[in-house]
């Protein structure tokens, strides 16, 4: 007979958030795949769980998946977990389910802390339709990129972030995004947890401002930029001017004032000099 794999999943800061459930599931399996056995230890001997735990990761899971699968269609009882969340959420575990799935296996999720649900439960923004796209790109062109292929989804956007790239990460979602409305939740479920609520602008000016920022962001941002006032001629030279005072070079000044108020840059070069398209004939 047929064993089952469990997704089970864990408190992302504190241990009171694990469930009857899952601590009944976590007893009666055979072992358990975790992401760190160290971390995992902490949470297994605060329940007095006596269960034999191997490390499944993302550089090891492509040549375990294989015979895990094997071991549970032989009938193995396997529970899965993160160091802290829903399995697969930004979290290793996607190769071991679709090689389960396809082999018709059991998989069972045992739901419970989730760190996009929580901010987004508690961050005073539409919770009707929503987009989660865990870690941006760490390189600054590569991140822009990705913002620009979300700007245009029509659903509130949760993102997560490291503490040493968030000021970075916040100043080109003004930029891409426009000046939205967001929550930045920090340590959530931990003794430090903190919400940051406001603009993009508020919050990254809020974060700015202290000598050090620790811990990991979840990030929920609004659907729907602000609706740009019209600029005038003037107004969009200041802008550039402004960019390249900060130290951009004048293609990407005009490049960024450009994107900011939702013009192609021929369109801002026109209005900058006052000209009209041309025509050809």
């Amino acid at each position: 007979m047929a064993g089952v794999l469990f997704l089970v999943s864990t408190p992302i800061g504190n241990l009171n958030d694990l469930s009857r459930r899952a601590v009944d599931t976590l007893q009666s399996v055979d072992w358990i795949a975790c992401e760190d056995t160290r971390q995992t230890a902490k949470l297994l001997e605060a329940y007095a769980i006596r269960k034999p735990t191997r490390s499944l990761h993302e550089h090891n899971e492509a040549g375990l998946a294989e015979s895990i699968v094997e071991e549970i269609a032989g009938g193995a009882r396997v529970a899965l977990v993160s160091d802290g969340g829903t399995p697969l959420i930004s979290d290793p575990g996607f190769r071991l389910v679709r090689l389960a799935t396809e082999q018709g296996l059991s998989v069972v999720p045992i739901p419970g802390a989730s760190a996009p649900l929580a901010a987004l439960a508690a961050s005073g923004l539409p919770t009707d339709a929503f987009y989660f796209a865990g870690f941006l790109p760490p390189r600054g062109g590569a991140r822009r990129t990705a913002l620009e292929d979300l700007r245009a989804i029509p659903a509130t956007l949760l993102l997560f972030e490291a503490p040493h790239r968030i000021l970075e990460t916040l100043d080109d979602m003004r930029v891409v995004l426009g000046d939205r409305k967001m929550a930045a939740g920090r340590e959530l479920t931990k003794m430090h947890e903190e919400f940051l609520r406001g603009t993009i602008s508020e919050v990254l000016a809020a974060l700015s401002a202290r000598a050090s920022i620790r811990g990991e962001f979840t990030l929920v941002v609004d659907r729907h930029a602000p609706a740009p006032e019209p600029a005038s001629p003037g107004g969009l030279a200041a802008e550039v001017e402004a960019e390249m005072a900060a130290g951009a070079p004048r293609m990407d000044a005009i490049k960024t004032v450009a994107r900011r108020h939702g013009m192609g840059k021929r369109d801002l070069y026109q209005a900058l000099s006052g000209t009209s398209p041309t025509r050809k004939h």
